[in-house]
């Protein structure tokens, strides 16, 4: 079925700034460079959105990063780029595609490496690969007694070149990036270009939480490239999610509707069970209040992940309602109220098929390009609505 909505009034929908996320990227690209660290621009959150990638290459990153083999298909298929893309995440079963499609990969498995080495071959290509270290987050990486072994299995295979080497941190375990750490992934990149005579191009040292480390330490060491996603897209950095000066925070917007705005009692009424996600909830009696619903819930988007513009509280959320205190701002049926996002919100905001994206000179002003809700072929330069096919 087609659904034709006014441009305005598709909701709900993201609406995006790409300048300011061109204008984040270039003011990183200028500070991190500036001791001598390239960039690579994380697109994963954004579900591999050509128009941001364009924007983070044009901001000045020098390589487009994502952890998903189909974001790149993606990204490639907009045609509009002569960068290198590099994927995050390399799952064995996806070597044939990988090889075809992705310029380098971050890898800790030597199955992996070896059915790359295989479809590599087999399409006469040559595959770059950076080997990811074990430095305490334990999320992916070799350990370091075990990485000398390692980089000499991957020397002896075919059409794989060993282009650097990198760490995770702030992931899974939220291990700061520190002057320890970097040292210590420093020192072994110089071990094993001594070891076995290669020079590692990438000794990539993390991502969007790096920022605290760059800008106390002394030393870079030979840290020369950082993964950045949340700092580009958000203006942040992810250790205390603090804003770092001069990036904007507000290049995302989501945008949805109200579909109902009553006074209500604040504590609910009748026995009490499970709510629809089998938790019991708890609520304090406010005595009589404005509440409003909103067009949106958790398959939409994940509820911590929102900040609300105004000054309102969410009270909580079903799978597509958003119950909001409305006591002091008289909201309207078919109202649009706005919500900033944290990354988590982003993610699934921007994953979610039932929300527009909606590009905008800012994100004030009126959109001028839009990719519908639900899947289609990449665009970067449009300004007619697309039609939901």
């Amino acid at each position: 079925m087609l659904i034709k909505e006014p441009l305005q009034k598709s909701l709900p929908r993201i609406e995006i700034s790409l300048s300011k996320i061109q204008e984040n990227a270039r003011i990183l690209c200028a500070l991190y460079g500036q001791r001598g660290i390239g960039l690579m621009g994380v697109t994963k959150a954004v579900l591999g959105e050509p128009a941001i990638a364009e924007a983070m290459i044009l901001g000045g990153v020098r390589y487009i990063a994502d952890s998903r083999i189909e974001n790149i298909i993606k990204m490639k298929a907009a045609d509009k780029f002569s960068t290198q893309f590099v994927l995050l995440r390399s799952p064995p079963s996806h070597a044939e595609i990988i090889i075809k499609h992705a310029d380098i990969s971050l890898n800790s498995e030597m199955e992996t490496i070896r059915e790359l080495s295989l479809f590599a071959k087999g399409n006469d290509k040559s595959h770059k690969v950076i080997i990811m270290v074990e430095l305490g987050d334990l999320r992916e990486g070799i350990l370091p007694a075990d990485l000398s072994q390692f980089v000499k299995e991957t020397l002896s295979l075919p059409h794989i070149y060993i282009i650097g080497i990198g760490c995770n941190l702030a992931c899974h375990g939220g291990i700061k990036p520190g002057n320890k750490n970097m040292e210590k992934l420093s020192d072994l990149a110089g071990s094993l270009e001594k070891e076995f005579h290669i020079k590692l191009e990438i000794i990539s040292g993390g991502n969007s939480a790096n920022y605290d480390w760059f800008k106390s330490t002394k030393s870079m060491g030979r840290i020369n490239n950082l993964r950045i996603g949340e700092s580009i897209l958000l203006g942040r950095e992810t250790i205390g999610r603090k804003q770092i000066p001069g990036l904007h925070t507000g290049a995302f917007k989501l945008v949805t509707e109200v579909i109902e705005s009553k006074k209500k009692p604040s504590l609910p009424f009748g026995d009490n069970g499970q709510d629809a996600f089998g938790d019991n909830p708890s609520f304090s009696d406010r005595g009589i209040r404005e509440r409003t619903i909103v067009a949106l819930g958790k398959q939409d988007v994940h509820m911590q992940g929102l900040t609300p513009e105004s000054p309102l509280t969410i009270l909580g959320a079903s799978s597509d309602h958003t119950i909001i205190d409305n006591e002091n701002h008289n909201f309207k049926v078919g109202d649009e109220v706005s919500f900033g996002l944290k990354y988590s919100g982003l993610l699934s905001a921007m994953t979610s098929p039932f929300i527009n994206k909606r590009f905008v000179k800012d994100c004030d002003q009126e959109p001028v390009h839009s990719s519908p809700a639900l899947p289609a072929r990449a665009r970067l330069n449009t300004n007619a609505e697309t039609e939901l096919k």
